[in-house]
């Protein structure tokens, strides 16, 4: 009986729903301002004081579990995520928001330079879509479509854009090393049913956080084709 108690917690504390339940938090956050600029007229979708860099951290430092879950061909997206997120984890002890950082870099003309807080936030955005784009084709695939498949489909629309030919010939190659569906679900302590739940949850509560984030761009006039 304590057996099974122990079982059914490690399964209801699993890494994918500890990461949806941090951005179904983020995602929150954004919600009440949405409705106060409604109804004042507003389609802006945070007020002035913005999403703290802090909470977007530390959901975001969840995210590296499921990078390693799918094993080789994701290492290079599974190191640069971690960097920048590290990265962005000092840049918290001095500055608020995220509005604080791109704010920064637009003053001092370094946005889109090596090593930059706006750099740097805009590959973990990439991660996060990374990541949504390949749920969404997972929940697609059935007994003919595999996970190699759906990875390399989610990586061709989301980040192959963004890398150097020498960094999509190894992803590429590495997809072969991807784990079967059942595999991942072990990985992640998930049944069908369960994965299927939280990975909707994760893309619901992610699409939002994206979404806002190019938004800081784009009202900066700063182009997302980098």
């Amino acid at each position: 009986m304590e057996k099974d108690m122990i079982e059914e917690d490690a399964r209801f504390n699993t890494p994918l729903l500890v990461i949806t339940e941090a951005f179904e938090d983020l995602a929150d956050s954004l919600k009440p301002r949405w409705q106060k600029r409604s109804e004042i007229g507003r389609n802006d979708v945070i007020s002035s004081d913005g999403l703290r860099l802090d909470a977007f951290c530390s959901a975001c430092t969840h995210v590296s579990v499921l990078f390693g879950c799918l094993g080789f061909a994701f290492k290079f997206a599974e190191m640069e995520y971690v960097s920048k997120v590290r990265d962005l984890v000092e840049a918290s002890k001095t500055f608020d928001t995220l509005h604080n950082i791109l704010d920064l870099d637009v003053m001092n003309g370094t946005v889109k330079t090596q090593g930059s807080y706006s750099r740097n936030l805009r590959r973990v955005r990439l991660g996060l879509d990374l990541i949504r784009a390949i749920f969404e084709q997972f929940l697609m695939t059935n007994d003919n479509y595999s996970l190699k498949d759906a990875a390399t489909k989610a990586y061709t629309q989301v980040c192959a854009p963004f890398h150097t030919w020498a960094v999509r010939t190894a992803v590429y190659a590495g997809m072969y090393t991807l784990p079967t569906r059942d595999q991942l679900l072990l990985r992640l302590n998930e049944t069908d049913q369960s994965v299927e739940k939280n990975m909707r949850r994760y893309m619901e509560a992610s699409r939002p956080i994206i979404e806002y984030i190019d938004k800081l761009y784009i009202d900066r006039n700063i182009k997302l084709d980098w």
